[in-house]
């Protein structure tokens, strides 16, 4: 199709006011051939774009009147490559593609694109492909994401399907990149629980990778959402999962962290929610697990220690979505008012004493220690033999019971 001229303005938004139709349509048009001729994340081209605009860069890459030598960073190798992926690019083949699969472009200035993607930056996606139902950016509002190994132990799967049906189960949307061990894990939790997840893909969203995850996506595909930023039929690279790391950190109000190696993209996802701004939060592990050796370093940031949806639902959520507060078992002896438990205390563990030397012990009179330890008697932690008091031999007066669990 033909481009517009150089000097026509450039129109940043993907939606159409009044009289303006034509130039949308050329916008997202503009837009979807830049998603197949651009790669993920790429800021030098986004500094291009944002200066631009889609139509006049996506006409400078493919003219041959020298405008594209002009963009700041541009060299003859780089532009040659673009003309090269340019030169297939089928913007009406790409939609039609989509839509053949349920799907849809979202771009900025939709009425359905998340806000909280432009804190990106010149690194903020040319658009998104999604598939699915709900509403991108309303999903996206209330949602953190759940990332870790895919090599994960039996430990992170539970934990990591454990807190996204938490998570679900509190109104939150679990966000993760589907792939195998902890992504799959988040994922498989939040549906298990009848809840929303979205998957953020590293290749097209009509690709099922990894193939073993056929099914999850497909099933994410028609209960939830599942995105990239790649055109249809796209293929993954090891690049492209990295950089796919950063729109799931600027997607999501915080990212936990379920067990990663030092060497982990999960943790390049962790490090770039922290530099947005989001919450960072991390599951901790054994100390002697390499698998968990990451999140470790991660806590001893700033990024902070959860074990529970509870605990990331208080930390991400509105005011008074608090965790339950955590603390041991209450003994008998935690129920006993201050002198009552410091007669108990003057007890022997083993033997028998009479009142006056509890009360010596105890600093209390005579009187009141023997109402005390009658009230004791009451409670089963002490029996009386004649004029002498000892513990009772039950479980109610153990070590244990009578020092509070110390």
């Amino acid at each position: 199709m033909e481009w517009a001229g150089q000097g026509e303005e450039a129109d940043e938004t993907g939606c159409a006011g009044p009289g303006q139709e034509g130039r949308s349509e050329r916008v997202r048009l503009a837009r979807v051939a830049l998603t197949r001729i651009l790669e993920p994340g790429d800021e030098r081209a986004g500094r291009w774009l944002r200066e631009a605009g889609p139509v006049e860069l996506l006409r400078r890459l493919t003219a041959r009147d020298g405008s594209a030598e002009e963009l700041p960073g541009m060299t003859a190798t780089r532009l040659g490559g673009y003309r090269l992926r340019a030169a297939a690019a089928e913007p009406e083949r790409d939609l039609a593609a989509v839509a053949a699969v349920g799907g849809r472009f979202v771009c900025p200035g939709d009425q359905e694109w998340p806000g909280q993607l432009d804190d990106l930056g010149d690194a903020r996606p040319i658009g998104l492909w999604v598939r699915g139902g709900p509403d991108l950016r309303l999903w996206a509002l209330r949602s953190v994401a759940v990332v870790g190994a895919r090599a994960c132990t039996p430990y992170g799967a539970h934990m990591a399907a454990s807190l996204g049906a938490g998570l679900a189960e509190r109104g939150w949307v679990v966000v993760s990149g589907a792939a195998f061990g902890v992504d799959g894990a988040a994922h498989r939790g939040a549906l298990a629980a009848g809840g929303a997840t979205m998957a953020v893909l590293a290749c097209g969203v009509d690709v099922a990778y990894p193939r073993g995850h056929t099914e999850l996506i497909g099933r994410m595909a028609e209960q939830g959402l599942v995105m990239g930023e790649l055109p249809p039929a796209a293929h993954p690279t090891r690049s492209r999962f990295i950089l796919r790391n950063r729109v799931i950190a600027a997607l999501t109000r915080g990212t936990v962290v379920v067990e990663a190696e030092y060497r982990s993209g999960s943790l390049v996802t962790a490090r770039s929610a922290q530099r947005l701004g989001r919450f960072t939060m991390g599951v901790p592990g054994p100390a002697t697990s390499g698998l968990s050796a990451g999140v470790h370093e991660l806590l001893r940031g700033e990024a902070v220690l959860v074990t529970d949806a509870a605990e990331i639902a208080e930390l991400v959520g509105d005011i008074g979505d608090l965790a339950p507060a955590r603390r041991g078992p209450v003994l008998p002896r935690d129920l006993l008012d201050a002198v009552t438990a410091r007669v108990l205390d003057a007890l022997p563990y083993h033997g028998i004493t009479d009142v006056r030397d509890v009360a010596r012990a105890a600093g209390t009179s005579a009187d009141e220690t023997l109402g005390r330890l009658y009230e004791l008697h009451s409670l089963g932690f002490v029996e009386r033999q004649g004029d002498r008091w000892r513990l009772t031999s039950g479980p109610t007066c153990n070590a244990d019971a009578r020092r509070g669990g110390t």
